[in-house]
């Protein structure tokens, strides 16, 4: 089989080096399970490279992604972040990314992890690796991201609708869509887990 990346990167360098290296891959820390969370949230609306274009602004404005610091940001530090260069500078977008983070930190008290929280959606806890033969194969929900994202939003989450939690869920590995001719897609024995 001639093996070839999954074309909606394109052949923008960060772009498929966020491909290459990130994408599909299982995550389980809470920082950087935190930082996809608040970066999928701001790409509602906008193209994915535009958010990926501007990570290392979010990174310094959102304290490193450290959860518990975002959440004790203030109505000056949302003041501060609609003048902050490095980010899309949404109102609702910095609000929301602020409200997330201590819905966010509620959640890993109660489960010890957000990944504990977000694979007890999953049958068996165990991720899960699409057949996906050509681009038109590549969902955009599922019923876990239908069942995720309404569990979240009854918790308060902002700007995390299915669509956007799917987008999450492939981000972090939770579910791999590589293409099955794609060199970076995981062939995982049944038992696999994350």
């Amino acid at each position: 089989m001639n093996l070839q990346r999954c074309p909606w990167c394109g052949d923008n360098p960060l772009y498929v080096k966020y491909h290459d290296e990130e994408w599909g891959r299982p995550v389980a820390d809470d920082r950087t399970l935190f930082e996809f969370l608040t970066l999928e949230s701001a790409q509602a609306g906008l193209s994915w490279i535009t958010v990926l274009q501007k990570r290392e602004g979010y990174r310094k404005a959102f304290l490193g992604f450290d959860h518990r610091k975002v959440a004790r940001m203030t109505p000056d530090d949302e003041l501060r972040l609609r003048h902050f260069n490095g980010i899309v500078k949404n109102r609702l977008k910095i609000h929301a990314a602020i409200v997330n983070a201590q819905l966010f930190g509620d959640i890993v008290d109660q489960y010890g992890s957000f990944f504990n929280y977000i694979i007890s959606f999953f049958p068996k806890k165990e991720r899960i690796v699409n057949s996906i033969v050509d681009m038109a194969s590549i969902p955009t929900s599922s019923e876990i991201s239908d069942a995720i994202s309404s569990d979240m939003r009854k918790r308060g989450f902002r700007f995390f609708g299915t669509v956007i939690c799917y987008s999450f869920l492939q981000a972090t590995g939770f579910i791999d869509d590589h293409l099955n001719s794609c060199p970076c897609k995981s062939h995982p024995t049944p038992s696999e887990r994350i």
